[in-house]
């Protein structure tokens, strides 16, 4: 062994399971995964993988705004092994009276980022709406920037999502992308997020917005006008704010979405973003289970879904990040199944995810008053490889054996990472190949960062099992 990678294995000793961000290894070649998507990349050129949760304060604005959202966040999703969070942002608290930014808003969202930042969790900043904003009884695009011709709006507070198909409100989102007033708005906030937080060792990237819809034309169905707003409105949105973002950003990622029709297994009509660090960033939900219906495993959605989400990705040579995702009530019948196969489903092509919603509670909470998950959602946590200095060509895991397995061809002398969850009789594991770990067992009940240290070009593979599996 060399003098030098002693003294990288003597650093990795010393900081193993802490949480403590990995060393700078050379720069590793992404591989393509096995439908042609490529991998998410870290600045030191190796592959990663983010899991996580989205993190948010819909009821606080104003004074009040972000104040939900707390240290204990981030020092408890990383403490179950998730390391990124999808943090809401809101344009109406940014901006809530035009051309005048709030420096507490500003304020709040850094402190929010150190607080992730010491818990190595990255952080994805979500310019967040629902049902377009403040005009409507909700959050995201000021009330100044709402301009509806008067068309009407009658709220339907049983079922906020179908408000999005109110005249008045599909008129605001045309407004909002043919306006140049409006645009020249929205990309200023653009602006001001990235120059202040593009420098910040937490930030991932820019989710540019969330769930963008738009107006129907007479005798369109809602198929026909979301791929024609995705072709014709949000496409060059899109490349607006990228220009926005790189006059004071140039190296975070951008994460685009498409309408949220995509759900329903219809490919995206988005057209090529003009930036090297794009992420396509839809949203996994099913129309009859947010309505509380169970999982149905013959219904084929998820693998519709999966035909569907992967074609503009792969044609246009971008990874995937699922944005949000998560059933409302998780404990029925058919929901441990749906997690398995969800999560099968996520693992083939995207690069990660973020659940919907750590908050400690019941409906869409991750886990309850006391941090325990709540019925299904433990299987999210599961070992996988943050990053990989290298070309990776299998990369599983087993709940059921209880084994994860990492295959890869060795970059340089990169140093991978494999996040491990607390599991109740802990994890071993065995490196074969030139290479090897200062990690061979990780105890009950704790998460792990296993650092893997290989010679350049060295086959590797990484096998990860629970104590109690054929261990005695």
């Amino acid at each position: 062994m060399s003098r030098s990678l002693r003294l990288l294995v003597a650093l990795a000793l010393a900081c193993c399971c802490l949480g403590v961000p990995g060393l700078t290894p050379t720069a590793a070649r992404a591989a393509d995964r096995p439908d042609g998507i490529p991998p998410l990349t870290d600045d030191r050129g190796r592959v990663i993988t983010v899991r996580g949760w989205n993190v948010e304060d819909k009821a606080g604005r104003g004074e009040s705004a972000l104040t939900a959202v707390t240290e204990k966040h981030f020092r408890d999703m990383r403490a179950k092994g998730f390391n990124v969070a999808r943090l809401l942002v809101f344009w109406d608290d940014l901006e809530p009276r035009r051309g005048r930014y709030s420096r507490e808003y500003l304020r709040r969202i850094e402190r929010i980022l150190n607080w992730a930042h010491r818990y190595d969790v990255q952080v994805l900043l979500d310019a967040h709406q629902d049902v377009f904003g403040p005009a409507f009884g909700h959050r995201g695009i000021p009330e100044w920037a709402a301009r509806t011709d008067g068309l009407p709006f009658t709220p339907h507070p049983d079922d906020w999502f179908s408000e999005y198909f109110e005249p008045a409100v599909q008129r605001a989102f045309t407004h909002l992308y043919e306006d140049p007033d409006l645009r020249r708005a929205q990309a200023r906030m653009w602006r001001v997020l990235a120059a202040r937080f593009g420098g910040h060792p937490a930030v991932l990237g820019y989710d540019l917005i969330n769930e963008p819809m738009g107006e129907l034309r007479d005798g369109e169905d809602p198929a026909a006008a979301a791929r024609r707003v995705e072709r014709e409105q949000l496409t060059p949105m899109y490349n607006r704010l990228a220009d926005a973002v790189r006059s004071v950003d140039r190296d975070s990622w951008l994460f685009v979405e498409p309408t949220p029709i995509v759900g329903e297994g219809v490919p995206t009509g988005l057209g090529r973003i003009d930036d090297p660090k794009v992420v396509y960033a839809p949203h996994f939900y099913n129309t009859a289970m947010e309505a509380g219906a169970d999982y149905d495993p013959d219904a084929g959605w998820i693998e519709a879904y999966e035909a569907a989400v992967t074609v503009y990705p792969a044609r246009h040579r971008i990874p995937v990040v699922v944005g949000e995702w998560g059933p409302l009530n998780n404990a029925l019948p058919n929901m441990s199944r749906f997690y398995r196969d969800a999560l099968a489903s996520l693992n083939r092509y995207s690069s990660g995810w973020a659940g919907y919603v750590w908050c400690y509670g019941g409906g869409y909470c991750a886990v309850d008053a006391e941090g325990r998950f709540r019925a299904n959602k433990e299987q999210t946590a599961a070992p996988y490889a943050a990053a990989v200095a290298g070309r990776v060509s299998a990369d599983a895991f087993d709940p059921e054996a209880g084994t994860y397995r990492l295959r890869y061809r060795a970059a340089g002398r990169g140093v991978s990472e494999l996040s491990l969850p607390p599991d109740a009789a802990g994890w071993r594991i065995a490196v074969t190949g030139r290479a090897w770990t200062p990690t061979e067992a990780v105890a009950a009940g704790r998460a792990c960062t296993v650092r893997v240290f290989a010679a350049r070009g060295a086959e590797v593979e990484v096998t990860v099992t629970r104590r109690d599996v054929n261990q005695g």
